[in-house]
Parts: structure tokens; sequence; C-alpha cells
């Protein structure tokens, strides 16, 4: 029944198992180990002689577990745990309180390791919380997220098998230059060499990567979140040109550069140049805009505006007749009709 392992390798796996399993018993801890109960003690004994507290409890419902003590035992983690964690710390995942979950199992392993009091309070909030799920987030595979960052760290061209929101699927090569987390989502930034232009991808829309021989050079100065807000106002269905009388330092605080590009006309007048997915949501950002604006481009938005501002001006008349009136105008415009997308 003895496995190959050495000593120490089968006391730090007898560490494991039982950080993971409290008051597990020498039998089972065997069973788990793949040695026999007499081995399963020894390794105990090795963890206690090198300071570990492993405490055991007799009787039918006593067996082994991690004491508390000034020496806390050190902590193991799997690759896809370890990427988890950070992961989650990163976009927020809401998996802590299942231990079934990579982010869970090592959420579980820091609480394990943590003074009594402090771990109490810690996992009585792990528990007890429920966090409403963010519908926005769309969490990437770690491995290939690893992978990306890798490269980037590393200045290491790839070859991305990719899945756009259609479902069409294409490969392309690009020198990846940043991975951005952004509301729940993650983005690689990068040079496409099929495109041969900046772009910014869904990581979990990527299938598959390789890494390449090819390296590359940043480029520099580079910021990476700044490129990816900018690539998120180009290339939708819906065009907006939008004139807005404030300076351009007045309006550039509040309008983020997802809505497009700014530039001054004069002093105290500015253009709005972008495009959206979904012409609804872009007319309710408008409708913050600390000052009168107009549009000039893009009949969609034009059209959408106008029903988002009626309805606003509906709420505060309570003008029964004019808000039936709002509502069926927003079936269509110029006989196009204008769909509430995603952005």
């Amino acid at each position: 029944m003895e496995t190959g392992t050495g000593p120490a390798a089968r006391a730090l796996l007898a560490l494991e198992v039982i950080q993971a399993s409290p008051g597990i018993t020498a039998d089972r801890l065997a069973a788990k180990l793949g040695v026999s109960e007499r081995a399963a003690r020894r390794s105990v004994g090795v963890l206690r002689d090198a300071g570990i507290p492993i405490e055991s409890v007799r009787g039918p419902y006593g067996g082994y577990r991690v004491g508390r003590g000034l020496r806390l035992p050190p902590l193991t983690f799997t690759a896809a745990e370890a990427l988890g964690l950070v992961m989650a710390v990163l976009d927020g995942h809401h998996d802590a309180s299942d231990p079934a979950s990579p982010v869970g199992a090592a959420l579980g392993k820091i609480v394990r390791a943590l003074p009594e009091q402090v771990a109490a309070q810690a996992d009585a909030v792990r528990r007890a919380t429920a966090p409403a799920p963010d519908r926005a987030a769309a969490r990437p595979d770690p491995q290939v997220t690893a992978t990306l960052v890798g490269a980037c760290a590393d200045l290491r061209r790839l070859r991305m098998w990719y899945r756009g929101e259609s479902g069409n699927q294409w490969d392309t090569e690009v020198d990846p230059w940043a991975v951005v987390v952004r509301h729940g989502r993650w983005y690689l930034v990068c040079w496409s060499h099929g495109s041969r232009g900046r772009r910014a991808y869904r990581i979990d829309r990527v299938r598959r990567v390789e890494v390449l021989d090819a390296g590359f050079d940043r480029p520099a100065p580079f910021d990476p979140v700044e490129v990816l807000e900018e690539h998120l106002a180009v290339g939708w269905e819906y065009t907006a040109e939008v004139i807005i009388d404030a300076p351009l330092d007045t309006v550039a605080r509040c309008v983020p550069r997802t809505l497009g590009k700014l530039e001054a006309l004069d002093a105290g007048t500015c253009r709005l140049v972008g495009s959206t997915g979904n012409p609804w949501w872009y007319a309710e950002q408008l409708a913050a805009l600390p000052a009168a604006f107009r549009i000039v481009g893009g009949p969609e938005l034009r059209h959408t505006t106008g029903v988002v501002g009626q309805r606003l001006v509906d709420a505060a008349t309570n003008d029964q007749e004019s808000r039936s009136t709002g509502q069926v105008a927003a079936t269509s415009v110029d006989g196009v009709a204008v769909q509430r997308g995603t952005r």
C-alpha cells in the first residue's frame, strides 16, 4: 500500500489534507494519502517535529486538526486556487462562500491559518454575506489569462483563437501589450497583425493561445486603460456626433472616453465623435451632460435622445397624452428600427 512519496513530501500532503478536512481520522487520512494508517501517523509525527501544531482528539468524533499557535502552518495552493484568488481580488468574484470553487477553497485555507478570534469573524462574514451577482461580469479561464499575462510580461507574440460576439471564430497573431480589468470584464489590449491596428479582445472569448518565439516592443508612453476605453468607443453600429456648448476642459471631466473622442471647436464649444451599439444607453449618458448640446450626426441617436428627453419631460409634467405619443415614436425612425442592444 505504501507509495513512493518521500516522508517530507508525504508530510506536506498530510498537512494539506488535515487543513482541508479538520477532524479527519487516521484511517481516512491514510486513505487520502494512499498509505497505511501507521505511515499516516508517522507523517503527523513529522509535522509535529517541525513545530506545526497538529492536535488530535480521541473518541468516535475525534481526529486530527491544525491547532492555533504562534507559528502558522504553511499554506499550499493549487495553481487553480492561486490564479482564482488573484483574479477574485481584481474583479470581485462572488463565489468565495462556495468551498467547492477554487476561490472558496483558497480562502478557506487562509481562514484556517488565522488566529481563532480573527478567523471566526472572517468566516462569519464569508458564510453570511449574500452578494448580488454582477450580470455584466464575464470571467475568463484562469489558465488562458495566466498565459496572456505571462506573454505581456515577457514581450512574446501570441497566436490567439477567438470567438466573436456573433459566434464566428478565427485565429490571429497579436503583440500582447497589457491585460485590463474593467467593470468585471477582462480585456487583452494588443497590436493585431491581422487587422494591422490596436485592438482590445474580451479574454472570456479567447478559446486558446499559443506563445510564439517572436518578440516585440511595447509602445511608450503607454496607458493600457486609456487605450482600452478609446477602443470601446469606436467600431460600433450607430455613429454619434454631438456639439456641446461648453469648453473642452469642462466637458472632459464628465464624459468617459468610452463615449468617443472630444475635440475643441472654439473657446466655448467642443465636439464629441463616437459610436455605440445601444443608442438608448448613449442617449442616457448625454442626458447627464452639464451643458446644452445638439446631435448633428447619427439619426438613430438623434431619435432615441428625443424619446428619452420626452419621457423626462412627461415625468415632470405628468402629461399622459405626450407620454403615449413618445412611446409610439420609439418604434422606428425614418423607417429604420432602433433596437435596444448591447453596449
